[in-house]
């Protein structure tokens, strides 16, 4: 029996052996949702403190909790390791490691080519590959394929190669992985017909589309979409802010036209991994084949300008005496009810704020502590007399844990990023400015 036809087979009878690389947002929840399907799974992460946790069943991200560890484990379909060569078990290897940007806003496939770099050295004979990374159009042909090929294997006949983007979204009650459409591009058909068949197994729906380098693109689409949107947004509350109108109203008003508006809300900036590098990712590329993306590139300075604009909403609320001002920052996690802090608005808003002189201190039910230019900041608890103490109080992420009554009963003055206060019934608005 051929390659294809024997990993078609042990798809078709869930034998296939399930390889992740990376276990972080993307690939533990995948990793999860494939051994609640009946999968054997083995996950590699280079990050020791991460294996050790997995073997302690502690989790690290939201939303795993530790009793869906245990269950992981209990299943016997889980191992976690460092050690790559466990990869040589797998039918089924799935990269979902990082792609960050370089401190020269280029992209860092470094993680990638890693990782493909291993899979080569255990020749992945008769084995599919996906790559789930974010990552910039040609990067599974141009990249992933020269890497395995030089072992002198051959795609179509010994293995396999696809992308398909992750589209986590932490936090997110309605959508999880199971019932978010997955699409999937082959660099061969294929290859593409065994991924729609392995993600058929644990996902509603799947799509194939015609080639790896469309489900590259559309992957930074759908950020890029959601950038530029957001900037628009942020743009627009500055007019209103200078208009003396209310951009909340404004947008609530907006929203009831059924058709031909998708509300999208300000904020003190934007962060995570996917909305901060996906555009640069996809305007990278394009300036390499002679064409410059100047909406891309409004989008991301509007955006990232927000932490200042922020500081100059404090600055002017407190009329301009920012020097030895007591600044109680609420949420330093870049999204509501998440522990990530990757490019966070309102770690730049308090550094902005240190450097000008204020005193800072924050509280964030899911980060503990950060580090703020070397130094380690702990998160304090929300009391009366913190409140009391404040000279401003800004929030900067709406955890739901926070409440949001009591701190605008008690607090002196409110900077309100999220327009959370908005929400809140019989609320006097006149020591609550919003963005």
């Amino acid at each position: 029996m051929n390659a294809f036809d024997l990993l078609k087979k042990k798809i078709k009878n869930k034998k296939a052996v399930i390889g992740i690389i990376g276990l972080g947002y993307v690939g533990l929840p995948l990793a999860n949702l494939f051994t609640k399907k009946n999968f054997k799974v083995v996950g590699v992460d280079i990050d020791e403190k991460r294996i050790a946790s997995l073997i302690g069943k502690k989790s690290y991200i939201t939303d795993i909790k530790n009793d869906e560890l245990k269950k992981m484990s209990a299943r016997s379909k889980f191992v976690p390791t460092s050690d790559f060569s466990i990869l040589k078990k797998s039918d089924v290897i799935i990269i979902c490691v990082p792609t960050p940007l370089r401190k020269t806003q280029e992209p860092d496939i470094s993680y990638i080519v890693k990782a493909a770099k291993e899979i080569a050295r255990i020749r992945p004979i008769g084995k599919l590959i996906i790559l789930e990374s974010t990552t910039y159009p040609g990067t599974t042909d141009e990249v992933v394929l020269p890497i395995l090929e030089k072992t002198g294997l051959k795609l179509d006949r010994d293995f396999f190669l696809v992308f398909s983007p992750e589209r986590v979204d932490p936090s997110n009650r309605k959508y999880k992985t199971e019932n978010i459409t997955k699409l999937v591009g082959g660099v061969t058909k294929k290859s593409a017909f065994l991924a729609k068949n392995i993600y058929g197994k644990i996902i509603g729906k799947v799509i194939v589309v015609s080639s790896s380098r469309v489900a590259e693109t559309a992957k930074l689409l759908e950020n890029t979409f959601r950038t530029v949107n957001i900037a628009l947004v942020n743009e627009i509350s500055m007019v209103c802010k200078a208009l003396k109108i209310d951009v909340w109203d404004v947008i609530a008003a907006a929203k009831t036209k059924p058709f031909g508006f998708m509300p999208f809300y300000p904020g003190p900036g934007i962060g995570g991994h996917c909305l901060t590098t996906d555009p640069i990712y996809l305007g990278w590329k394009a300036i390499l084949h002679g064409f410059k993306s100047e909406f891309i590139e409004l989008a991301q300075k509007i955006n990232s300008s927000m932490p200042h604009y922020v500081y100059k909403m404090i600055e002017t609320a407190l009329n301009k005496k920012i020097k030895g001002a007591k600044i109680f920052v609420l949420g330093v996690a870049y999204k509501k009810d998440v522990n990530d802090i990757r490019e966070s608005p309102a770690l730049d808003l308090i550094k902005i704020l240190k450097k000008n002189g204020a005193k800072v201190y924050y509280s964030d039910p899911f980060v503990p502590y950060v580090f703020i230019n070397g130094d380690k900041i702990f998160s304090c608890s929300i009391n009366d007399k913190v409140l009391k103490m404040s000279d401003c109080v800004v929030i900067t992420t709406e955890h739901s844990a926070f409440d949001y009554r009591k701190i605008c009963r008690i607090a002196r003055m409110i900077i309100d990023t999220r327009g959370i206060t908005k929400q809140i019934n019989n609320l006097s608005d006149n020591k609550i400015i919003r963005i």
